[in-house]
């Protein structure tokens, strides 16, 4: 009976074996390796005055990519999402939170920030919004409480720019609710030029079916476009910020669905990143000087029709996705999309092959998962970025 039992055993733990490595030991190794990885140190200060949650949808993708690559601040600790960065900070208070801001630094602090960090990055200066807190009137526009570029920005900025560091800056930036002088000094420290227009795509352009495309869009359009709407189907909205706004029609002005982000397997930037990314969000269109590299394109594939509504609006054929300019031991870098926004969890950074992982579980071809363009397109540049820059770092 003991033997017949036994046996039974066996072939019991036989079975969940499989189980025990693929649930318990895989982690547990991936963990540890993980653990015994030196942590190394990188100075980054991220400015993102988007943040009407707790979920810190603008940066934690950042900071998560900083804890799995063991870069630390120069206290030795990893970045806290939750306090580690200049812009606002929601609370349950009257005034809905409260801001850290580059302009309570005085002169003294600025330079000390500015000479102390590797990094200066930019993640979203659009800021928050009364309606982001409470319901407000659709007709009426939403009171800023927080938000854009100003002065104490454009001080680091100038700051790190002239010690040449590491500059990265994401979609909205230099747009609205940015003032204009704001926005030209930002400009021209950076070497970029805003022409105004933003993007976006969208699956379903019929509003009876799509309730995401917004009112004051359908209003401007209709009003400009003689009462005129669109056909049903995918379309990308083009916004111009004195109002203008456009919009082409998927198999009318342009071919392939969504916009693409198209990246040289054979490039002199020398990123590795898939050739062809789907990218469904914001994103807005840029002109930039001849010392840039563009890394990655926009591409709508525009028809004949397009092309020509592209004249018009006074755009090229291509837009510029991503573009690195080498400037002394530092790096500008713009991306030109909301490539950090991550409104889904991450998990924990502390087990090593995550990535790897969730790129062979997110198809880098489906759109609709945001996941899929973190861990197929922009874990992948902000790596290398990181990476690059740490490897720069001057011995102390």
């Amino acid at each position: 009976m003991r033997k017949i039992v036994t046996e039974e055993f066996k072939l019991y733990a036989g079975r969940l074996l499989p189980l025990i490595i693929l649930i318990i030991i895989i982690p547990l190794m991936s963990y540890v390796i993980w653990l015994i990885y030196p942590s190394r140190p990188l100075e980054v200060v991220v400015v993102d005055k988007t943040v009407p949650t707790d979920s810190y949808q603008e940066h934690h993708a950042i900071f998560w990519a900083l804890e799995y690559r063991k870069f630390q601040n120069q206290n030795g600790e990893f970045y806290k999402v939750n306090s580690d960065y200049f812009g606002f900070f929601p609370d349950k208070t009257p005034t809905y939170g409260r801001s850290k801001d580059l302009r309570d630094l005085s002169e003294e602090e600025m330079a000390k920030q500015a000479s102390s960090l590797d990094v200066l990055y930019f993640a979203d200066t659009y800021g928050v919004f009364e309606d982001d807190f409470k319901k407000v009137d659709a007709e009426e526009r939403s009171k800023k409480i927080y938000g854009g570029l100003n002065r104490g920005d454009i001080n680091l900025l100038r700051e790190v720019s002239t010690q040449n560091k590491t500059i990265i800056a994401e979609f909205n930036t230099m747009a609205s609710p940015t003032p204009v002088g704001i926005r030209t000094e930002f400009e021209n420290l950076m070497g970029l030029k805003w022409t105004g227009w933003i993007a976006r795509y969208f699956d379903e352009m019929d509003t009876t079916v799509n309730k995401d495309i917004p009112d004051w869009f359908i209003n401007q359009y209709v009003e400009q476009h003689a009462n005129t709407w669109l056909p049903s189907g995918p379309g990308i909205a083009f916004v111009h910020e004195n109002g203008s706004v456009e919009a082409f029609s998927n198999g009318l002005d342009y071919f392939g669905e969504t916009p693409k982000i198209r990246t040289q397997r054979i490039n002199q930037h020398g990123f590795k990143l898939p050739e062809i990314v789907p990218y469904p969000d914001w994103f807005d269109i840029v002109l930039i000087d001849r010392d840039y590299q563009v890394i990655s394109y926009y591409d709508i594939d525009p028809s004949d029709r397009g092309k020509e509504k592209l004249r018009n609006m006074g755009l090229p054929r291509f837009f510029p996705a991503a573009v690195v300019k080498n400037v002394g031991n530092g790096q500008y870098y713009y991306l030109a999309g909301d490539f950090s926004d991550m409104q889904n969890s991450t998990g924990s950074p502390r087990f090593q092959g995550l990535p790897v992982l969730w790129r062979g579980l997110h198809l880098v071809t489906d759109y609709t998962d945001r996941e899929s363009f973190y861990w197929n397109y922009f874990y992948p540049l902000l790596s290398q970025i990181l990476e690059r820059t740490y490897a720069k770092k001057k011995p102390e």
